[in-house]
C-alpha cells in the first residue's frame, strides 16, 4: 500500500508540473506584440516613366531640287553652327544668278540713258521712273537667284549631332526631301506623365514655388549624374489617361543622353508630420485597409484606415489613426475583433529601424 501511495503521489506531482508547464507555454504563445504609430517628417520617392528629347531636334531638308553633289559629314558626327553639311549641284542656280546679274547691268545702263534724255526733256518723268523700276526689279532677281544658289549649300543652324543620313551622294533630290536630322544634346527635355490627383498636390504645394529638383533613372537602372529641374507643365490633361505632362530639363555636358531614350523620373515628395505604421500591421478586406487597435483593457478593435502614401515596408496613414493609439503589430490572423489578448509593447522607433525606414 505504501508503494502504491508513493507512486500515486509521484504521478500527481509530475502531472501537476506538466500542467503548469503547459499553461506557461500557452500563456507565452498568446502574448502579442503591439506598438504605437510614429509621427514625423519623411520623404517619398515617386517614379514616372519618361521620354527623353533633345532641347532642339530638327529635320534638315533640301530647299532646292537637284543632284546631291557632296556629303561633308557622317552619322553621329558632332558639327558646329555654320558648318557645311550637304552640297547640291549648283550649276543651274549659278547660271541663273549670272543671268540675273547681266539683266541688272542692262537695266542699269538703260536707266543711265533715260536719265540723260530726261535731263534734256526728251522723255517724260514717267519713262525715267519706269527705267528706275526696271533696275530695281532686275536687282531683286539677282537677290532671288543668290538666295536659290545659297540653298544648294546646307549648313548646320546650331551645334549638334548628325543622325541617320536619308540620302547618298548622287541622289536626285526633290524640293523638301529629308536629308537627316540634327540634335542639340547640350540639354535634354524629359517628359513624364503625372496623374490628376498628384498634379493637384504638386500645384498647391510649396514645391511649385521653388524649382523642383528631380533625378533620372536610366534604362540600365543607374541614376544619371546630373539633376534636373521641373520647368513647365503642359496646358491640358489627356482625356484618355487622365494624366498631364511635366517637363524637366537636364544638363548633358558629357553627351550621355540622346534623343529618343527612355527612363524614369525620380521625384522626391516631402511629407510633414505624418503618421507612419509598418505595412505588416495592416490587412485588407474588399480593397479596404484595416488595423487592429488595442485599447487600455487589451481588447482589439478592427478599424478601417486610409493610406496616404506607401514607403518601403511602411504606410503613411492619411485618416483613421493617431500616434497616441496602440496597434497590433504581429499575429493579425490569430485574433478576432473584440477579443481580449495579452500584449507586449515594442518601442515604435525600434520597430521602424528594423524595417529600413527611409526618412529624415
Amino acid at each position: 500500500m505504501k508503494k502504491i501511495t508513493i507512486f500515486t503521489g509521484l504521478f500527481m506531482c509530475i502531472t501537476l508540473a506538466s500542467c503548469e508547464e503547459h499553461k506557461e507555454e500557452k500563456h507565452e504563445e498568446s502574448t502579442f506584440l503591439v506598438t504605437n504609430p510614429i509621427k514625423k517628417d519623411t520623404t517619398l520617392i515617386k517614379d514616372y516613366v519618361s521620354q527623353i528629347h533633345s532641347i532642339r531636334h530638327i529635320e534638315l531638308r533640301a530647299l532646292e531640287k537637284g543632284y546631291l553633289k557632296n556629303i561633308s559629314v557622317d552619322e553621329g558626327q558632332h558639327v558646329k553652327k555654320g558648318q557645311q553639311l550637304f552640297q547640291i549641284m549648283p550649276n543651274i542656280y549659278q547660271a541663273e544668278l549670272n543671268k540675273a546679274k547681266a539683266e541688272s547691268k542692262v537695266a542699269q545702263i538703260e536707266l543711265a540713258n533715260t536719265q540723260l534724255l530726261a535731263d534734256g526733256n526728251v522723255v517724260s518723268p514717267n519713262e525715267l521712273a519706269m527705267a528706275q523700276a526696271n533696275l530695281e526689279k532686275a536687282n531683286a532677281e539677282v537677290s532671288l537667284a543668290q538666295t536659290h544658289l545659297g540653298f544648294t549649300s546646307i549648313k548646320a543652324p546650331f551645334n549638334g549631332i548628325i543622325n541617320h543620313l536619308e540620302a547618298r551622294e548622287g541622289s536626285l533630290l526633290d524640293e523638301g526631301e529629308l536629308l537627316t536630322t540634327l540634335s542639340d544634346n547640350s540639354e535634354m527635355w524629359v517628359y513624364f506623365n503625372v496623374p490628376e490627383a498628384e498634379y493637384l498636390d504638386y500645384i498647391t504645394s510649396e514645391a511649385k514655388k521653388n524649382n523642383t529638383n528631380v533625378e533620372l533613372l536610366m534604362a540600365n537602372n543607374k541614376r544619371f549624374n546630373q539633376k534636373g529641374i521641373v520647368e513647365t507643365i503642359e496646358g491640358e490633361f489627356d482625356s484618355e489617361t487622365g494624366n498631364i505632362a511635366f517637363r524637366a530639363t537636364f544638363p548633358n555636358p558629357d553627351g550621355i543622353l540622346r534623343h529618343g531614350e527612355t527612363g524614369s523620373i525620380l521625384m522626391t515628395i516631402p511629407f510633414k508630420d505624418v503618421v507612419i505604421i509598418p505595412q505588416k500591421a495592416t490587412f485588407e478586406i474588399l480593397d479596404k485597409t484595416y488595423v487592429f487597435v488595442v485599447d487600455t483593457n487589451h481588447v482589439v478593435h478592427q478599424r478601417e484606415i486610409t493610406i496616404g502614401a506607401e514607403l518601403p515596408h511602411l504606410f503613411i496613414v492619411a485618416k483613421g489613426l493617431s500616434e497616441t493609439e496602440t496597434i497590433l503589430l504581429e499575429g493579425i490572423k490569430m485574433v478576432r475583433d473584440q477579443e481580449e489578448i495579452h500584449t507586449k509593447t515594442v518601442d515604435p522607433v525600434t520597430v521602424l529601424s528594423n524595417l529600413e525606414l527611409y526618412a529624415e
